[in-house]
């Protein structure tokens, strides 16, 4: 199958951070269609070898497994192709649907890797440049939009001009080989189904934490922060994963009105439960590894009076015959303990306990997604003892490593993203309602932090973030799996 993947911001950091490297590995793992070309937009007056040499440069930066020896690069690099442009420019456009024209293809993407704020005119220039015909495919990358207005309208403006089966809004949490593996857990093993619901299971935990700070992001950050940036999207998905009902196949409609049930479902905000159970920090200096590291107030293009927050912890309930009264808490941030995506599925203790047991984590399974990919499932088991009759049980803890079961070289998810893309495999990207309506969901909570005097709670770095957050859990009668 021939292709043109065209990159708009083909000099920008998602491009030589994420995308490249991605096509790489896709090329050197034989999976990228032989026939395919891999065109950099940008503003910068670069001749095709000058963007090259660009690429090859950026690469070293990557890490020592995905960069790629002089051969590879090589072959890979006859893929390349730059083309100036100014996004604003009708002209331009007409340049690049002459580069187009040159070779007929079967499939043509259109990646738009930019400011939300030029998705509206990236659309509209190639609408009247005629680039959007039926083998055109457009990719939208994150955030789309800051609230739900935005949303709607870069939404509304894109389907102008791209029917929905055209439109790939991406979420590379979704590409992720462990969130793969999560839908394979739910929806291919009949293990747990009969567990997966309010009878059984106390309480799940969502947490998705980054020792990273903001970096050379500080800008971007301010106008975006956590809720924006890692709830409205990333976290809101792995609960739909979690918390959905099977599908009637593996279609991506059928996989996407199923989540649409679960994010319709959200319990509605109270104005108590603002207050109460959504929690907002921000890191203040502290140590991570061993280093001294700043405060977010103190990071390049940080506003010094900042209320930005980089750590966000809240609690809802699905609203639905499966999951209801079952908290939900999902906790996410930036310079925290450690890095560490997971969901902690507890389920309820035994009814009646007839054994000595030792207080610990049983009755748990945890799903990990970084920086370790597998299964945890902590049990009680009766250990080896010296006294006769011992009744008394201790946590176990059965591990499925998926890293060391399959190979840490498995496909990355941009990788597996960019390939769905080419191939036209909509079950990995966000269609449109899904969108709103998570924006619907997290929009009280900003409006409530406008008029909320008090702003995030500082924490230290290195730390699991605000105090509040353990005592929102404390609540009901829980603790974070960390602190139990």
């Amino acid at each position: 199958m021939s292709f043109d993947l065209v990159l708009f911001g083909g000099t920008g950091d998602l491009a030589w951070r994420k995308l490249m490297p991605a096509l790489f590995q896709a090329f050197r793992h034989g999976t990228l269609p032989a026939d395919g070309r891999i065109i950099g937009i940008g503003r910068d007056d670069l001749s095709a070898e000058q963007y090259r040499s660009l690429i090859r440069a950026r690469f070293d930066k990557v890490e020592l497994a995905k960069r790629p020896n002089e051969e590879e690069f090589t072959r890979f690099a006859a893929l390349l192709e730059f083309v100036r442009m100014d996004l604003t420019r009708p002209a331009d456009y007409a340049r690049l649907a002459a580069t187009l024209a040159a070779r007929q293809t079967d499939t043509v993407v259109m990646y738009v890797a930019t400011a939300p704020a030029l998705f509206t005119t990236v659309c509209e220039q190639l609408d009247k440049a005629a680039l959007n015909n039926a083998k055109t495919r457009i990719v939208l990358e994150k955030p789309l939009g800051h609230d739900l207005a935005s949303n709607r309208a870069i939404n509304e403006a894109v389907r102008r001009v791209f029917s929905e089966k055209q439109i790939f809004r991406i979420d590379h949490y979704l590409g992720k080989p462990a969130v793969q593996n999560l839908f394979a857990l739910r929806f291919g093993n009949a293990l747990f189904e009969p567990l997966w619901r309010r009878e059984h299971i106390a309480n799940i935990q969502i947490t998705i934490a980054e020792e990273l700070g903001v970096e050379q992001r500080g800008a971007f950050y301010e106008t975006t922060g956590a809720l924006r940036d890692m709830v409205q999207n990333h976290a809101l998905q792995l609960l739909c994963a979690i918390g959905m009902e099977p599908p009637i196949n593996s279609h991506a409609d059928a996989i996407r009105d199923e989540k649409l049930k679960v994010l319709r479902s959200l319990k509605p905000w109270a104005t108590e439960a603002l207050t109460q159970d959504v929690i907002r920090g921000q890191y203040a200096s502290g140590t991570i590894a061993g280093s001294a590291v700043n405060a977010y107030r103190d990071e390049t293009g940080v506003n010094p009076g900042s209320q930005t927050e980089t750590f966000v912890a809240l609690r809802t309930e699905i609203s639905n015959w499966r999951w209801a009264g079952v908290p939900f808490y999902i906790r996410t941030g930036k310079r925290l303990a450690g890095r560490d995506a997971r969901i902690v599925v507890n389920f309820r203790p035994t009814p009646h306990a007839i054994f000595n047991s030792q207080i610990g984590m049983a009755n748990r399974l945890v799903i990990n997604l970084q920086p370790k990919d597998g299964l945890e499932l902590h049990l009680m088991a009766q250990g080896q003892s010296n006294r006769r009759n011992s009744q008394t049980l201790s946590p176990v803890q059965l591990d499925l490593d998926f890293d060391k079961r399959f190979g840490s070289e498995r496909v990355g998810a941009y990788e597996r993203l960019l390939l769905d893309v080419i191939d036209g495999r909509l079950n990995l990207f966000v269609r449109s309602d899904e969108q709103e309506e998570a924006w619907r969901w997290v929009e009280p909570i900003l409006e409530h932090w406008k008029n909320d005097p008090q702003g995030p709670r500082l924490y230290a770095a290195g730390t699991w973030g605000p105090s509040a957050a353990s005592a929102m859990i404390a609540r009901d009668g829980f603790c974070w799996a960390e602190e139990c």
